[in-house]
């Protein structure tokens, strides 16, 4: 399975999500299967962006795309970090 975990802070999480909503389309185009979104729980700002791709390399053409790049600059997004990750296991405790 292929990952991208993104950890970035928000201006606003009601405009930020109404982009990311908007933009799910596009999202799965490009190759992204599920998502899950995370909120630090000290900071409603930090969001964490979870998401299965079905190859890295297309999440991260994606991700670095001019066109994705406006997108999060006009959600209000500062300054995200990219993981981009590959499983190495998983299991139910």
């Amino acid at each position: 399975m292929k990952y991208v975990l993104i950890i970035h802070e928000v201006a606003d999480y009601l405009v930020w999500k109404r982009i990311f909503d908007h933009a799910a389309e596009l999202r799965r185009n490009a190759g992204e299967i599920r998502y899950q979104l995370l909120r630090d729980e000290r900071d409603a700002d930090r969001i964490v962006h979870f998401s299965e791709w079905s190859s890295l390399d297309v999440a991260r053409r994606f991700f670095e795309s001019p066109e994705l790049v406006k997108i999060r600059e006009n959600a209000g997004v500062k300054a995200p970090h990219f993981l981009y990750l590959t499983e190495l296991a998983h299991g139910v405790l």
